[in-house]
């Protein structure tokens, strides 16, 4: 027993010796002890000789033994006899016996609990078969008193249970709004009914009912353009109400299809987008702006856009555009660039459904072509007939076989805008959609099929039928008597969608960088910083970046990453909007039939308004005065010499001091894409004068100009200083002998394709006429006509109107009357000239003698009175037709400096020599 020492055998402890029981002979005088394999019996244990006679021994500890310390003890045992004598001589010894010693256990430790407080939280209205695990341990040896038999919750009336293994359920659904925390205490007992020394506590927190989803979602989201990067999603986290997922796959989906071509974009041309891209000159617009120039495309409808580019529309039956041969002659060679904007189905179309795709339709062609190569003509079309995109080559409709390329694309048929761009170095071909290279599916000889006739044409959204077929279908419907030649070239194969942006470039091909370039989005979705990402964590961002996907296994981890996906806008002038947002979750658990199922999340991402810039034309006029024969030089004079732009933007501070709001502007690097100089009234006269540009700036810097009797407009997006310098050399000139008296321009800027414009900027020109250039009688009917005769914007010539509509026939009396005041006030000059000097004499000499000397001091200079003919000529015809009888208000008019507001005149000068007054 544990604590004694005396160790109980079994069998008891004899030993025997065959001598006779003499005394010595035949009795055992002692037991000796040996080590065992423990190596310590000779040490703990000793054996006694209780009866030498019979043998009897008994074995026994040296200390109490603890069965804690060793429960087993083992050693071999060996008797020895008394010999012949007292003195054991001759003693002899018996065999080594094992003996193995088992310590009895004793209950002397009570159970002690692990913790001393155990936690747990548990959602509300469920009931678990376990909430948490209580566990006690024993320092006893002995299965008996070390194992624990049962627990007990000594708290009374709380809706919990504990079974023997120590694990505690509810026994009802727990309300968290009854009671939040529920605490209670329990205690063990050993098999030996020892209690635990010391009780533990249970706190049971309920959370309310679990919901698995996400957490923190935020329907509406604003973005301020110029904020670069923002997070999307803050403060969102994924809760699975304890439910253990192995992968949790999120997917972003910012929807931008109705913005532009599907995303924000630079909303310049895209001949400016090209030139900014650093693309290759010489591409040919085949779907240009209707104009006299290119007017093919005029009979195609239209869409707005919202950026610089105009969308045509092709119904599938009657539209197609054909492009004359004088843009295609310079489309030769097989190398080339083909770049087209393209979206299948009409206007108002939806996202193509399954059934829809299988449908067996007529296959829809982009582009026919067939061009001469020297003496040779080749021929190819792009078509799209399902979800497939195709490209039929011929290299030599005489000679070699065609080649048909095959690509299968989804983005062909699913209902959005996409770039295309093929480029051909025959025989490689290269296909990038929305900047992505794409290798075809099928590359295969079409065999015997009818060779295109060697003609020079190219049709956009529809190709011609063969010959045969052409020459069947017109003797089919040709009347007698009507010629063939007379009729259209039939159609067939039409394309029903939108396209935009059609150009092609011969020679070498466009590289990938700037394929990129052209289509790069200026908007999308993008990730944080891959550097704190998760290990186990993946991200994927498609190129339009429209969509993002996340997937990991680490719900703490997919967190943090989740809040870390940001909405991105590298444009100043962000299109304002809204953009809608999606975020579907997928989950997988270990136990597939009961995992989570997570609805999709919606909301919108809103882009504000963003700051609109002021563009502002300034250091120019508002009156230019030159010498007219400086207008009649070879390079005109400079309408804008010191022309000053400058963009800024405007935006609310608050001033601490009066705590109020206050607009501050800042000057901005900025970009135009525009100016227009107009001439104000009527347009120019191209035999007259004309507009002057520094053509070598122009070409320069790759913009492009429209000089027209009505305007001249300069496009292409550049900085401001490179306008200005366009625009300072801007010259007005006129031919010899075109005298005018004014002329007004207006100057105006825009940028963004015209969302932003700057402030108009009002010039007017005079012409300063010198006394032997208006000699002539022809410069004065010249002059006459020059004002007598506006254009029909009679209000821009001094703010009065005209009543008399038939203004033109009384434009010769209204002259006379104009001569006749400036001679009878030169008369009353010369009689008060008169009456001064005979005041200087003495009264005595005669009135006719004064007369003559007066006369004569008057010869000696000329006189020359300035006056304004507009005024003069706008004062009579302001007043009602018996003019005649007010001469005296007509001399006020044209004497008072005050109602001058031009600085053109008519210069009357008297030569004093014959009298007679002259009018220029």
């Amino acid at each position: 027993m544990e604590n004694d020492n005396t160790v109980l055998l079994n069998p008891p402890l004899f030993a025997l010796d065959k001598d006779a029981p003499l005394h010595y002979a035949g009795e055992i005088c002692g037991f000796r002890v040996h080590n065992g394999p423990s190596g310590s019996g000779s040490v703990q244990f000793e054996a006694v000789v209780l009866d030498r006679s019979t043998g009897e021994g008994l074995v026994r500890s040296k200390e109490p033994l603890d069965c804690e310390s060793q429960r087993e003890h083992s050693f071999t045992i060996q008797a020895y006899d008394c010999g012949e004598g007292p003195d054991g001589v001759n003693s002899k010894k018996s065999h080594k016996a094992t003996v193995h010693v088992r310590v009895n256990d004793v209950n002397e430790f009570s159970p002690v609990f692990v913790e001393r407080r155990y936690e747990a939280s548990v959602p509300e209205g469920r009931l678990f078969d376990r909430i948490v695990r209580v566990e006690a341990l024993d320092a006893d040896c002995s299965p008996q008193y070390s194992q624990i038999c049962f627990y007990d919750i000594i708290t009374p009336n709380v809706p919990f249970a504990i079974d023997n293994d120590g694990n505690i359920k509810n026994t009802e659904p727990l309300d968290s709004k009854r009671q939040r925390v529920h605490t209670f205490w329990v205690t063990a007992f050993d098999c030996g009914k020892n209690r635990a020394q010391a009780d533990a506590q249970v706190v049971v927190t309920v959370k309310p009912s679990c919901k698995p989803g996400w957490i923190g979602w935020t329907k509406r989201v604003e973005y301020t353009p110029g904020s670069g990067s923002i997070p999307l999603f803050p403060s969102l986290h994924l809760e699975t109400c304890e439910e253990t997922v192995w992968n949790i796959q999120a997917t972003v989906e910012l929807q931008t299809g109705h913005i532009g071509k599907g995303c924000d974009r630079d909303s310049y041309s895209d001949r400016s987008v090209r030139r900014l891209c650093g693309a290759v000159r010489g591409e040919v617009d085949l779907l240009p702006p209707p104009s006299p120039a290119a007017n093919w495309t005029s009979a195609l409808p239209t869409l707005p856009s919202s950026d610089s580019s105009l969308i045509f529309s092709f119904n599938g039956s009657n539209h197609v555009a054909v492009v004359p041969d004088s843009v295609v002659s310079a489309l030769s060679g097989d190398h080339f660039t083909l770049q087209l904007w393209m979206r299948r189905g009409g206007a108002n179309i939806q996202p193509a459904t399954t059934q829809t795709r299988g449908n067996r339709k007529e296959e829809e062609t982009i582009v026919c072509s067939t061009v001469r190569n020297d003496d040779s003509f080749s021929h190819y079309s792009l078509s799209v007939h399902g979800c497939r995109l195709s490209l039929f080559y011929w290299p030599d409709v005489s000679a070699a076989r065609p080649v048909k390329f095959l690509w299968k694309l989804e983005q062909v048929c699913d209902s959005e805008w996409h770039h295309l761009s093929l480029s051909v170095q025959f025989p490689s071909v290269t296909l990038y959609v929305d900047g992505v290279t794409f290798d075809p599916a099928l590359i295969h000889d079409n065999g015997a099929i009818p060779n295109p006739a060697p003609r020079q044409r190219m049709f956009i959204g529809a190709c011609w039928e063969p010959e045969e077929k052409q020459k069947e279908i017109l003797n089919n419907t040709i009347p007698e008597g009507k010629d063939s030649g007379d009729l259209l070239v039939s159609h067939c194969c039409h394309y029903h969608g939108l396209l935009s942006g059609v150009t092609v470039r011969p020679g070498s091909v466009e590289p990938h960088s700037v394929v990129e370039c052209l289509y790069a989005c200026r908007e999308g979705l993008d990730f944080g910083d891959l550097e704190t990402l998760g290990s186990g964590m993946k991200v994927h961002v498609n190129p339009s970046q429209s969509v993002l996907v996340l997937e990991g296994d680490d719900i703490e981890s997919f967190n943090r990453a989740v809040q870390q996906v940001t909405y991105r806008n590298s444009l100043r002038f962000a299109t304002p909007g809204v953009r809608p947002l999606k975020l579907t979750t997928s989950l997988r658990c270990f136990n597939e039939e009961s995992c989570l199922s997570l609805k999709q999340l919606e909301g919108y991402l809103v882009v504000l308004q963003p700051d609109a810039p002021q563009i502002s034309l300034s250091g120019v006029g508002p009156h230019l005065a030159r010498p007219a024969p400086e207008f009649e030089g070879p390079r005109g004079v400079p309408l804008f010499p010191e022309l000053r732009i400058v963009c800024s933007l405007s935006h609310a501070v608050n001033t601490a001091a009066q705590g109020m709001e206050a607009l501050m502007s800042d000057a901005v690097a900025h970009t135009l894409d525009g100016c227009e100089v107009q001439p104000l009234g009527e347009e120019l006269n191209p035999e007259r004068e004309e507009l002057l540009v520094d053509m070598d700036v122009v070409r320069e810097r790759g913009l492009e100009i429209i000089n027209t009797t009505a305007y001249i407009a300069i496009t292409g997006a550049e900085s401001i200083s490179v306008y200005e310098d366009v625009l300072r050399s801007v010259r007005y000139r006129l031919a010899k002998g075109s005298a005018r008296f004014e002329r007004r321009f207006r100057l105006s800027c825009s940028e963004m394709n015209g969302r932003y414009t700057s402030n108009e900027l009002t010039l007017e020109v005079n012409f300063l006429h010198s006394l032997d250039s208006l000699y002539h009688p022809s410069h004065l009917l010249a002059s006459q006509q020059q004002f007598l005769h506006p254009s029909h914007h009679a209000g821009e010539l001094s703010g009065h109107t005209l009543p008399n509509p038939h203004r033109n026939s009384v434009v010769p009396g209204a002259a006379t009357v104009i001569i006749m005041v400036c001679v009878g006030f030169l008369v009353v000059m010369v009689i008060l000239g008169v009456f001064r000097i005979r005041s200087i004499h003495r009264r005595g000499e005669g009135a006719r003698g004064g007369a003559k000397e007066g006369s004569g001091q008057w010869d000696d200079s000329a006189l020359t009175i300035i006056v304004n003919p507009m005024e003069s000529y706008e004062s009579r015809m302001g007043i009602s037709a018996d003019t005649e009888g007010e001469g005296e208000e007509d001399e006020e008019v044209a004497e008072s400096p005050d109602d001058a507001s031009d600085d053109q005149r008519i210069i009357i000068k008297k030569e004093g020599r014959d009298g007679n007054a002259r009018r220029y």
